[in-house]
């Protein structure tokens, strides 16, 4: 029979390994840090675009988890557990590190801009599809720019399309703050777009104008 897994496709960490994990037990300890891995990596991921700080955000997570693992009582799954604490990790540490450029866009290259106006001065499906592509990918430059909180909300229901109670549990925040952080954020990405999207459309009517 093969060992029940949860929702995430994972096997469940018993609760002997965290019994000897809270006991001192090293070989344990190694052991939870090898199960959980996938999980806190895969959250880190999500969360924290600079890739060069993935390594210290694991760190910090693993060590909230030994830290506090007394405090868990089972009520839940385990793997719930520490998901909240990843997310609660890496917002911490957004803030730790903000910060952000007073442009929205500040942080695109000349390339990127320049891609934004070739996509504006033809709206064939090709060039559209071009366009969707190029926004897509500036998104993720955009998103830096939000405050921590709002990054987090936004990842979490638009980008990872998690439920607001769920990202309410995740967070530790009410869902109508979930909501309103997200609303808030969507405008804000909304407007920031806008405003490269005219700079680009101003930027091909000037080209336009002296060709």
């Amino acid at each position: 029979m093969k060992p029940r897994t949860d929702e995430t496709g994972s096997t469940p960490i018993p609760e002997t390994l965290l019994k000897n994990v809270r006991s001192g037990d090293d070989a344990a300890a190694d052991e939870l840090v090898r199960r959980i891995y996938p999980l806190v990596r895969a959250s880190i991921c999500r969360h924290i675009r600079a890739v060069d700080d993935h390594d210290d955000v694991a760190q910090e997570i693993y060590m909230r988890i030994f830290i506090k693992l007394h405090q868990f009582m089972g009520l839940q799954p385990f793997e719930h557990w520490v998901s909240r604490i990843c997310v609660t990790t890496c917002y911490d540490w957004l803030r730790k590190i903000r910060a952000r450029p007073a442009t929205p866009h500040a942080d695109l290259s000349e390339h990127e801009i320049r891609l934004i106006e070739v996509s504006l001065s033809d709206e064939s499906p090709g060039e559209h599809a071009m366009r969707q592509d190029v926004i897509s990918g500036i998104l993720e430059k955009l998103i830096d720019t939000l405050n921590p909180r709002e990054q987090i909300a936004i990842r979490l229901l638009d980008l990872e399309e998690t439920g607001v109670k769920e990202a309410a549990r995740l967070t530790g925040w009410s869902q109508s703050k979930v909501k309103t952080t997200a609303m808030r954020a969507r405008a804000k990405l909304a407007d920031r777009l806008a405003a490269i999207e005219r700079r680009a459309a101003h930027s091909q009517m000037q080209i336009q104008n002296h060709a």
